[in-house]
């Protein structure tokens, strides 16, 4: 049947898989969920030798979704799917991705706002398959983006739908694709409205962060070897957006994508540290002038502060990408602004905040500030200081479980600096999640409500994100694995006592083990399983105590069974 009739056959493979989802069926058992796995798996075998007809069966199902998690199952699913292509494959028939699949993705990632209840879901699910078809399919996407461009310089409305332009902070965007859509911007920007320009700004500015972090050896090697077309598109586009900065309210709106536009020009960001400089460039170094003022206070508007504080974390986590051998302009550039901006971040007598609802925003801007210098000078650790002091806002031990973790997780480039300069610190993280685990389970046994106010220390407001994860105030729950894996990762600090190193780990395991059984809170019970495991790995088993590992680890563990 299969080679006779492979559209029948492929068809009846999709409907078997749609007849199965959990929406149609209701509860999943195990049963069910084996079935339909194994029909997920038919279906990727079936897409690697019949992907359009996979695609199109998939995209008529999508057509007819009435229910967000029933789209957001099939969205997954096409995105593993589309990661399948790759470039030794025939390319896909444009034609079928404009009409077809294309529109659809494109109305799930518009449609669902924030409000409905699975539209974050939705959305990344879509945004994701999206980013995976315009890998090898960039050309239908970019055409989209373009025609709408197009079509928005000649609208004479002042309320557009500028859906379209957002597609660009979605897609897949390596070096020759960024300046594409740089050079698209330029020639258009002018003629847009008001609202489609800012809708640019905010979109390009995204589609930079896509380029670096998927190809930060494209970004690294722009510092090597400067391209002067990705350079002139930049700068003209500076200029473009610095005139349509006409007021407080706008360049608040422009200076972080202008700054990510200076540091496409290494040339510029070089020349513009001179005393004086030619009057092409005069608006760059008078922009980084009216940064400083708006960081250190001076700039007359609270906008411009937390604009400049916004702009001047992009410049440092964009410089973590370039070696400091290879270009010290935009270092010293980044020294000139650091001081003022960790003290704008770090002041635990005035926390930073943008407003109400700005709260999550704002944790992962300082995220972004800790691990970026931690990154360029791991040794100039006051803000670590601050973050872990026990006075100190309970956001900013937010910041700092996170900010390790992202550090110990993530250090893809060579010269990123290693968790090792924290490790005198273990001790205080120790303490923290004593502290911690103290609070958790006294509210477990009190049951006692608790509130989210300003005074809350660090261990109330981790036990109250757990247990009310819906909470708009929640950072977000995983950051207790977090603090677990990150304490497992510091608390075996070589240069500790053996004795020491045996009784931390005790008290930590102990710990570990009264969270396991809580029946009324199965994900702390369950992160705190895995956090377990990473204890009980061979080669940290050795680390318990490195003078008497096998001792320790017997000692250890009849203490936990008595």
């Amino acid at each position: 049947m299969a080679a006779h009739k492979p559209v029948e056959w492929v068809q009846a493979v999709i409907n078997r898989f749609d007849e199965q989802l959990p929406v149609k069926t209701g509860h999943q058992n195990n049963h069910t969920k084996v079935s339909t796995e194994h029909n997920k798996e038919y279906l990727i075998n079936i897409s690697k030798y019949k992907f359009s007809l996979v695609i199109s069966g998939l995209t008529n199902i999508l057509k007819n979704v009435n229910n967000m998690v029933r789209g957001a199952f099939n969205l997954t699913l096409l995105a593993v799917y589309l990661t399948l292509q790759s470039k030794d494959c025939l390319r896909l028939d444009e034609t079928m991705l404009v009409k077809q699949l294309l529109p659809e993705i494109c109305h799930f990632i518009h449609t669902y706002r924030e409000g409905h209840q699975h539209a974050a879901e939705l959305r990344a699910a879509a945004s994701g398959v999206l980013f995976s078809l315009s890998c090898n399919n960039f050309n239908a996407v970019f055409s989209r983006i373009s025609t709408r461009l197009q079509e928005l310089t000649v609208c004479s409305e002042d309320t557009v739908d500028v859906h379209d332009i957002e597609l660009m902070q979605y897609i897949n965007v390596d070096c020759f694709k960024l300046k594409r859509l740089l050079q698209e911007t330029v020639f258009k920007f002018k003629a847009l409205k008001k609202p489609a320009q800012l809708a640019v700004i905010n979109s390009l500015e995204k589609a930079f962060w896509n380029w670096v972090e998927n190809y930060p050896d494209e970004f690294t090697t722009l510092y090597q070897r400067p391209q002067t077309d990705m350079a002139d598109a930049a700068e003209r586009l500076f200029d473009l957006v610095d005139s349509f900065a006409e007021s407080a309210k706008r360049k608040a709106a422009v200076w972080p994508l202008q700054i990510i536009l200076l540091i496409l020009c290494p040339e510029i960001t070089h020349i513009i540290s001179r005393e004086v400089v030619e009057e092409s460039k005069a608006n760059k170094k008078l922009f980084l002038e009216s940064l400083r003022k708006a960081l250190a206070g001076q700039g007359g508007s609270k906008q411009l502060t937390e604009s400049a504080a916004i702009a001047c974390v992009k410049l440092c986590k964009a410089s973590t990408y370039i070696n400091l051998e290879d270009h010290s302009g935009i270092f010293l550039l980044v020294q000139s602004f650091v001081v003022d901006l960790k003290a704008l971040l770090f002041s635990p007598t005035k926390p930073f905040s943008r407003g109400a609802g700005s709260q999550n925003a704002d944790v992962d801007l300082m995220i972004d500030c800790f691990v970026s210098c931690f990154r360029i000078n791991p040794h100039n650790n006051h803000h670590f200081k601050v973050c872990l002091a026990s006075s100190s806002p309970s956001t900013f031990h937010f910041v700092l479980v996170n900010s390790l973790h992202r550090i110990i997780t993530n250090s893809d480039l060579d010269w990123w600096s290693k968790i090792d300069a924290v490790y005198c610190y273990s001790g205080e993280l120790r303490l923290m999640f004593s502290d911690t685990l103290s609070r958790v389970m006294h509210g477990l046994h009190t049951h006692a409500p608790q509130r989210m106010t300003p005074s809350l220390s660090f261990k109330e407001k981790m036990t109250t994100s757990l247990k009310f994860k819906e909470r708009a105030t929640d950072v977000d729950t995983r950051s207790y694995k977090c603090l677990l894996l990150v304490l497992v990762k510091l608390i075996h600090n070589p240069g500790k006592q053996a004795q020491e190193t045996q009784s931390s780990t005790a008290e930590l395991i102990a710990g570990l083990v009264q969270l396991v059984p809580l029946a009324n809170t199965a994900q702390l019970s369950q992160e705190a399983m895995e956090a377990l495991l990473v204890l009980h790995l061979p080669e940290t088993i050795e680390l318990w105590n490195p003078e008497a590992p096998i001792e320790t680890f017997w000692d250890i563990r009849y203490k936990d069974m008595v």
